[in-house]
């Protein structure tokens, strides 16, 4: 029994390591601050290389442009028309065209595009964005998902935040803060065709062309995952909107899902005006306090009552996490000492 009673200790100390561990910056902001956009994919055909104005339209595009974007001449000569890909590795195609100054522009940004990042800059947690066609079922479930959203703000919270931890430090931007934002787009806007196709993600998780959905979007237009508006129900709604509020336990963006859109946007310099013109906070953070002290205290009750105990709790933050970290290293020698005395018994 023993050696199983360390195993169970074992899986005490690992899992209280961790939360030690774990930074306390919400994922939606953890991304923003820390995970560049993957590059989407846009392939021209072999003779593009000899069109002298689709090389100068291309240009700032080349040389570190901001949109999140690669730019490669095919060597295939069977391809006449430019293709807009989701990635190198995911070679669905979004777009193909002749590519002009009109077509490159509906590419790169739209009016809803902008929407997203002025969103983003302004500190919001989660912009759920809704393709759909205005029918009557449409119309209650947004209502549906806009009063579901509400509800989460009240009742969420975000983690609370060691300004002292420097596994938790926030990157340049918004006022961290607790916001669910909808946005709606019509499926047959010709503006939005390439965004909506972005939302719906390379899998093909919903088709838009048949299709009413939805799409959390975060970080720098990064999308968690595409839902049809009828199976949005308030528990999809809450697992979503929580797991993007709560606390990063995984810090490599491969492990985590969703996928992205293309955005014309230069995050860093656009996050460090958004500190800029960040309005400064009420309540400036306190300097360091010395430990916690509890202390109680029995005092007389007044005349004529029974006496009672009043607790004086003079409370002050401290590192929890190292608390919880010198427990796990104490279960942890408990632990090897139970399972190396199992062993010699056996």
């Amino acid at each position: 029994m023993r050696p199983r009673l360390a195993v169970i200790i074992l899986f005490i100390v690992h899992s209280a390591i961790h939360s030690a561990c774990a930074c306390t910056i919400p994922v939606f902001r953890f991304a923003l601050d820390r995970w560049e956009a993957d590059k989407f994919h846009l392939v021209l055909p072999a003779s593009s290389a000899q069109d002298q104005a689709l090389n100068d339209l291309l240009r700032p595009l080349r040389a570190n442009g901001k949109a999140n974007l690669d730019i490669q001449t095919s060597k295939d000569a069977t391809l006449a028309q430019s293709e807009l890909r989701f990635s190198i590795r995911d070679q669905a195609t979004l777009w193909s065209g002749k590519l002009d100054q009109a077509a490159l522009s509906a590419v790169l940004d739209s009016p809803a595009r902008k929407a997203i990042t002025d969103h983003i800059l302004a500190g919001d947690s989660v912009i759920w964005m809704v393709a759909d066609r205005g029918t009557p079922e449409d119309e209650a479930h947004v209502q549906r998902i806009e009063k579901r959203l509400k509800f989460l703000e009240q009742v969420a919270a975000l983690p609370i935040q060691d300004p002292n931890d420097p596994d938790s430090q926030l990157g340049p931007g918004p006022p961290l803060k607790l916001k669910f934002t909808l946005l709606r787009v019509r499926a047959d806007d010709p503006a939005e065709q390439m965004l909506i196709k972005m939302l719906a993600g390379p899998k093909g998780t919903v088709d838009p062309a048949k299709t009413s959905f939805s799409a959390a979007v975060f970080a720098r237009g990064r999308v968690l995952g595409a839902w049809p508006l009828d199976l949005l129900d308030d528990t999809a709604l809450e697992d979503a909107c929580m797991f993007l509020v709560g606390r990063c336990s995984c810090r490599i963006k491969n492990e985590n899902p969703g996928w992205d859109i293309l955005m014309n946007v230069d995050w860093p310099k656009a996050l460090e005006a958004a500190r800029t013109a960040a309005p400064p906070t009420t309540e400036p953070v306190s300097p360091p306090k010395p430990p916690e002290t509890v202390t109680t205290k029995t005092e007389a009750a007044p005349a004529g009552t029974q006496n009672s105990i009043v607790v004086v709790n003079t409370w002050v933050p401290i590192r929890w996490s190292w608390v919880a970290a010198g427990g796990a290293l104490v279960l942890g020698i408990v632990a090897l000492v139970l399972l190396r005395g199992g062993s010699s018994r056996e």
